[in-house]
């Protein structure tokens, strides 16, 4: 495994464990430069196909849906394995649906469900690019609805 800081290729694992989901979750240790870091391992899933609004199709994409939930979470009082644990509940609740494929507006609710669920300032952000708010209005009746 290639250290994602110094891009030696000497790592050794000092921990590992098996997450909720199935997963296995390795610490890592650089042998150059000693940093750590946390890996995933993850049995592939079936894969799902995404339509977009514009009918366009395209592949689930993991790390699209996690630049947008850390995106929402900047800031925020949340961890690094706290945004891994939302991306796992948002894809687990998406992949739940047993569909072959899954509109990005589904995703979209799934995500923003999740969001609310964990972090009410990060659901907002989500929601306002989500839902493409087009003045104050739209954000203020977005956060009457959530008070």
């Amino acid at each position: 495994m290639q250290c994602p800081y110094c891009d030696e290729p000497g790592t050794s694992v000092v921990d590992t464990r098996e997450t909720s989901d199935n997963e296995v979750r390795r610490r890592r240790e650089c042998s150059a430069c000693g940093e750590r870091f946390t890996t995933y391992e993850r049995h592939e899933s079936p894969s799902l196909t995404v339509v977009k609004r514009d009918g366009e199709e395209e592949p689930f994409d993991r790390d699209k849906l996690r630049t947008g939930i850390e995106r929402a979470c900047n800031k925020r009082p949340l961890a690094e394995d706290d945004i891994e644990d939302l991306v796992d509940t948002i894809e687990s609740r998406i992949r739940a649906k047993d569909l072959k494929s899954v509109t990005a507006e589904e995703i979209g609710e799934i995500a923003m469900s999740t969001l609310k669920e964990t972090d009410e300032v990060a659901y907002l952000r989500f929601a306002s690019v989500y839902r493409d708010f087009d003045d104050v209005d739209s954000f203020e009746e977005e956060l009457e609805e959530l008070k």
